[in-house]
């Protein structure tokens, strides 16, 4: 559940909760007791061995490329022309 913090304190104590959200809190600030938005920490990228994207991959089954290629025609209007 986030922590609900108000304007001022995300304004004092903006270190503090720079270091909470580093280490995953989530906190609610609100503005005269009411919610004006969330503090959320940002997803960190992770990585992936290409030994094992390879090995997933492997097993998917092979694609069409001219069938690709048509289906995406098909779908997708590439009119050049300026719209009126």
């Amino acid at each position: 559940m986030p922590r609900e913090i108000t304007q001022r304190e995300l304004r004092n104590e903006s270190g503090e909760i720079m270091r909470a959200l580093d280490s995953g809190e989530t906190f609610v600030i609100t503005r005269n007791g009411v919610p004006v938005g969330e503090l959320v920490p940002v997803q960190r990228r992770r990585f992936v061995p290409a030994k094992s994207v390879a090995a997933v991959f492997a097993g998917a089954p092979r694609i069409a490329r001219r069938r690709f290629r048509r289906d995406l025609d098909a779908a997708v209007d590439q009119d050049t022309k300026p719209r009126a």
